[in-house]
């Protein structure tokens, strides 16, 4: 894996896309509640979060109530569009969306309480540099919450449609990642583990990590 930033490929996917992303429905309802669940029960009424990857929005509006601000951030301006349409419609004040790379946050937000970065980590190129990036954006005690398809547990026969289908522009980039992996990379950024769940074979692997005090 490299440490190159995404290209303009890349955007114009997500962005193409987007509009179908934002009417898809969620696979596994009950999954995505109990990860909801899990990451509110962490959160107070004066953190500052950071998502990256936010899509169009959902996850960020839903936590916005219970937290003082959220930087939101996603790689595709079209995805951003509609989450601010979905702000605006809400009345939702305390969510910036900013459209930036997983790769790329700008340094002078500070650090945050609390980092997300749902269904995002296998879908960039140097997922263990990123996690490194978001634990020395983590305050003291800062959690870490991510949801991640780890494609090398039971997926990788997926490489034969993937990579002809990235090369063609049909599918996105994809990391096969294994479980193992993403919590070796969480150890070596520094980060001990407080949470880890997976729902069932080729499921989403969901981890709440937690920088040391």
């Amino acid at each position: 894996m490299t440490a190159s930033l995404p290209t303009a490929r890349d955007a114009r996917f997500w962005d193409r896309i987007a509009p179908r992303y934002a009417k898809s429905t969620i696979s596994d309802q009950a999954s995505y509640e109990y990860k909801l669940r899990e990451t509110a029960e962490l959160m107070h009424p004066d953190m500052q979060v950071l998502e990256i990857g936010c899509g169009t929005g959902s996850t960020a509006l839903h936590h916005s109530a219970k937290v003082a601000h959220i930087h939101a951030t996603d790689l595709a301006g079209g995805m951003l569009d509609i989450a601010r349409t979905k702000a605006a419609a809400a009345g939702v004040r305390n969510v910036t969306f900013t459209q930036s790379a997983a790769e790329d946050i700008p340094l002078d937000w500070g650090q945050f309480d609390m980092i997300m970065a749902h269904s995002i980590l296998h879908l960039l190129r140097d997922p263990a540099r990123v996690i490194r990036q978001m634990a020395a954006r983590l305050v003291p005690g800062g959690y870490l919450v991510t949801s991640t398809v780890c494609m090398a547990d039971g997926l990788s026969f997926f490489k034969l449609i993937s990579v002809p289908g990235r090369a063609l522009g049909l599918l996105p980039l994809i990391t096969y990642l294994s479980e193992k992996d993403l919590r070796a990379a969480m150890t070596d950024a520094g980060l001990e583990m407080h949470t880890q769940w997976c729902p069932g074979p080729r499921k989403a692997v969901f981890m709440i990590a937690q920088k040391p005090t």
